[in-house]
């Protein structure tokens, strides 16, 4: 079977492993926790917090490689828990007590939970679970005192980076300087998610080298191949959004009119009425006006509900416009697509528990402070003018 590239480029000791120095460099506590086994052939049971691609089940792959114990991996998402238990009452005849590796343990219910605590309290078994969500609220609380919760990074770019040269020297492949910049900002801080689409890009190009154009091409989540109602049906829609943008009164009355005319669902023109007076209108009294059209149509039908169609559709053309809070919002998402889920201010950060305090959440906070809050790459961003 042909392994996926991330599979095979996959670190099997620490000293490949990339990111999350403060993990495995020099002082980082997996690199002295794994010294301090060698000699006492102690190794706790840990809980990974961490977003996805940033190395969370490598790294339980090389803790059980570096103890030189059995190791067995799961994952919460199609294995039950009586599936690990018949596993672990099989290891009860090893020496040395085995690495059981949970990846999206969260998803485990407490009942599934409880079953694994009497076997990491006894030291059956060195349990790594993975999660990415917060263990403070995902994990059950005996589960969670008996073990370490050990925080991952998101990847830096330059850890990114590190990453793209093994795999452009493995693929035998070259790639255009912009689209190298533009697959590890879409990547998210993901390393899976830069060596798939890389690998994807690859195989879908007869270039001998890679560009921007491939890149894109191997990011689509999906196409949108399905039109339920033709080109008529969005061209119209679009010509009567338009028309009440210009404030054209005429116009807007006379695409409706189509629209009502072709049996197009009332609630789907409303609908976009809605958007359009968040989006277009200056007046918080517009989401009230259309808001009101929209459950008028739910409560009256055709054909009387055309006449709150196209009162709504009066006011709202007439009505002020300003767009300045929708491209605020867009130059904002903008940032989102583009940096996914940057770090977020730690002082800004609730800290409803103890370990989360203790981790510095909400150190320093400040209910009425004049500091950005924005995450550090995005300081000075302006988005509202």
């Amino acid at each position: 079977m042909n392994k996926p590239l991330a599979e095979k480029l996959r670190p099997e000791s620490l000293s490949d492993f990339v990111g999350q120095e403060h993990l495995v460099g020099k002082n980082g506590i997996i690199k002295v926790l794994l010294k301090n086994a060698s000699k006492s052939g102690f190794f706790p049971s840990l809980i990974f917090w961490g977003p996805p691609g940033s190395g969370k089940t490598t790294l339980a792959r090389i803790i059980a490689k570096t103890l030189k114990r059995e190791f067995y991996e799961f994952s919460a998402v199609n294995t039950s828990s009586k599936e690990i238990e018949k596993v672990i009452k099989k290891t009860f005849q090893l020496f040395e007590a085995p690495v059981v590796f949970i990846d999206e343990v969260h998803r485990f219910n407490k009942a599934q939970q409880d079953k694994l605590l009497p076997h990491v309290e006894r030291g059956d078994i060195i349990l790594i679970g993975a999660t990415t969500e917060n263990p403070s609220f995902e994990v059950i609380g005996p589960l969670l005192s008996r073990t370490r919760v050990i925080v991952l990074k998101r990847l830096e770019d330059n850890e990114l980076e590190s990453i793209f040269k093994k795999a452009i020297k493995y693929l035998k492949v070259k790639v255009e300087s912009k689209a190298k910049n533009f697959l590890i900002d879409s990547s998210n801080g993901d390393a899976r998610v830069l060596l798939n689409v890389l690998e994807i890009a690859f195989n879908i190009t007869n270039d001998s080298t890679l560009a921007i154009k491939h890149i894109e091409s191997a990011l689509q989540r999906r196409q949108l191949t399905f039109d339920r109602q033709g080109d008529e049906f969005y061209n119209t829609i679009s010509a009567f959004i338009k028309s009440m943008r210009a404030s054209n009164v005429d116009a807007a009355l006379y695409y409706l009119a189509r629209m009502v005319e072709s049996g197009q669902d009332p609630l789907y023109i409303a609908r976009r009425m809605v958007v359009f007076a968040s989006e277009d209108v200056a007046s918080p009294t517009a989401l009230v006006v259309a808001n009101a059209v929209f459950q008028a149509c739910q409560q009256i039908g055709y054909p009387e509900c055309q006449e709150n169609l196209a009162a709504g559709t009066v006011y709202l053309t007439l009505a002020k416009k300003d767009r300045s809070a929708y491209e605020a919002y867009m130059k904002a998402l903008g940032d989102v697509k583009r940096f996914g889920n940057l770090p977020l201010p730690m002082q800004i950060l609730n800290a409803p528990t103890k370990l989360m305090k203790e981790l510095g959440y909400g150190k320093g906070y400040e209910k009425y402070t004049k500091d950005d809050l924005l995450p550090d790459k995005l300081k000075g961003r302006k988005y509202y003018k």
